[in-house]
């Protein structure tokens, strides 16, 4: 019987040889090993990792490069043998030992693509109980979950979900913002990449709950991996019955189309996604009305992140009371944390609400990959605050990160060391706005503009005039903040803001 061999086809992973490594063992095992193409373990500073199923489970080695496959194959790979590259049972590697994989329970332990895998390893469980319940008992399930939205906003999920069900009309949507576009985020595309039916499933489950029969899928056209496997698995889920005209023999329709964006950062807001899903330019709406009531084409539409969706299947096979047992207060669940920037051991971290930021960076990311020490760290993508090393104890926690002067957002965690030059870092925020601005609202147009300008005569200017512009440039932070129409132009006072207040020496070199 032929070894399998696990070699991760996401994109992380193939962008550093994965493919080249699966060819090389493939080529040099013959038919003595089966190649499988999972998931990543989200373990990237080990990418390519090559995992062998033994008597004992699965081991591990990494990175693996097509160079060092004859020397593996010498030693014994099939076997799970010594070498300098094994890193022994996956499972008991300290960064995978110390998470709790709720959401991302079975990525990398299967083919993406395997839907009798996706099957036995339970992934039709929450599926099979929302067919069972009413919609209205979904729904109060995710209410009772405490699930908030992982896109940033942090919005109930079961109370938007509610509002939708008890809209009136006979046509509703359920809309996915898969537009992930956060610096230094991935853990959307890796659920895409590395269990596509969760999402899948998820979505039908929130149909069930709403009354929707179709649901959309808003994927970054920075994505073919994502593309590609999302496209394979919207056909095999229909081939299995999963959706289409008769979702597991209930009677019950629910479709899925999956479209591309342009690359527009805005078309993250949720508004702006629904323009540019109907096929047009990608603005913000005036709210109300809102989504919920007045959505995609101008009907009842739920409109989730992929993150909020993928915990749904988990909460309907399990129940919303277990789901809430995970974190703290009002931030409830599991949180896939992404950790990147200067960091040795970059990756997906699921961990549930309440850990430090300090933790995350330090047990899990093994500090700065230079050496050198923590300056800043910044969450919640380029609009989020660059917290100094002091904050580092604040937790994961929606309100404990709003009251540390910053925020959630989509759970992306940047680090930089003490040669960041936080000046450029507020001046890089204010025209990231300029240049992802959708032009709609004036305070995000004409200020982020203004305030590119600002920003460098306050670091060519010295004393009075220095203290002039720099008030200058709070006063505009003010106007952006409380004028702008969405979360673009609102939030890019943030790190503008942070950075002044935690490192306002920068901007006086």
């Amino acid at each position: 019987m032929s070894v399998r061999v696990f070699v991760p086809r996401d994109a992380a992973a193939r962008s550093v040889g994965a493919d080249e490594v699966a060819q090389a063992i493939a080529t040099a095992a013959g038919t003595d090993a089966a190649i499988v193409r999972n998931g990543s373990r989200g373990m990237l500073w080990l990418e390519p990792l090559v995992e062998v199923e033994t008597a004992d489970g699965r081991v591990a080695y990494g990175p693996v490069t097509k160079d060092d496959v004859a020397g593996l194959m010498a030693a014994g790979l099939l076997q799970g043998g010594e070498h300098a590259l094994r890193l022994g049972p996956t499972g008991s590697l300290p960064f995978l030992a110390q998470q709790t994989r709720i959401t991302f329970e079975r990525v990398g332990l299967t083919d993406p693509l395997d839907a009798e895998a996706f099957e036995q390893h339970g992934g039709l469980t929450g599926l099979h109980k929302a067919l069972a319940l009413a919609p209205g008992a979904i729904v109060d399930e995710v209410v009772a979950s405490g699930l908030r939205g992982r896109g940033g906003a942090g919005f109930p999920a079961g109370i938007k979900w509610r509002t939708v069900l008890e809209a009136g009309g006979p046509k509703k949507y359920v809309a996915v913002n898969a537009d992930e576009g956060d610096s230094g985020t991935f853990s959307d595309r890796m659920i895409m990449e590395g269990d596509p039916f969760l999402l899948l499933t998820g979505m039908v489950i929130a149909g069930l709950a709403v009354g929707a029969d179709e649901g959309w899928i808003y994927l970054r056209s920075e994505y073919p991996d994502a593309r590609e496997v999302l496209t394979a698995a919207i056909e095999r889920a229909r081939a299995k019955g999963w959706i289409g005209a008769n979702v597991l023999g209930s009677g019950r329709r629910f479709e899925i189309v999956l479209r591309l964006g342009a690359g527009s950062y805005v078309c993250g807001e949720e508004t702006a996604m629904l323009e540019s899903l109907e096929g047009k330019r990608g603005i913000v709406r005036q709210k109300p009305p809102l989504p919920a009531h007045e959505g995609l084409w101008g009907k009842p539409t739920v409109v989730n992140n992929v993150m909020t969706l993928a915990a749904v299947p988990w909460i309907l096979a399990h129940g919303g009371a277990a789901y809430a047992e995970h974190g703290v207060g009002r931030s409830k669940g599991t949180l896939p944390v992404q950790l990147a920037g200067n960091v040795r051991h970059g990756g997906l971290v699921e961990v549930p609400f309440g850990i430090t930021l300090r933790a995350l960076i330090e047990d899990f990311g093994g500090g700065t990959a230079s050496g050198r020490p923590i300056r800043a760290v910044q969450v919640g993508g380029p609009l989020g605050a660059y917290l100094p090393p002091q904050k580092l104890d604040t937790a994961l926690d929606y309100e404990a990160l709003a009251a540390a002067g910053g925020l959630l957002g989509h759970g992306g965690i940047v680090v930089f060391d003490d040669t960041v030059d936080m000046a450029k870092m507020a001046r890089y925020a204010m025209e990231f706005c300029a240049i992802e601005s959708c032009g709609k609202c004036t305070p995000c147009r004409i200020g982020s503009t203004r305030g590119v300008e600002v920003i460098d005569r306050i670091v060519a200017a010295d004393g009075a005039e220095r203290e002039r512009q720099t008030a200058l440039l709070r006063d505009l932070c003010t106007t952006m903040k409380d004028a702008s129409l969405c979360a673009m132009g609102g939030l890019t006072p943030l790190p503008v803001l942070s950075a002044l207040e935690h490192f306002g020496e920068d901007f006086a070199r």
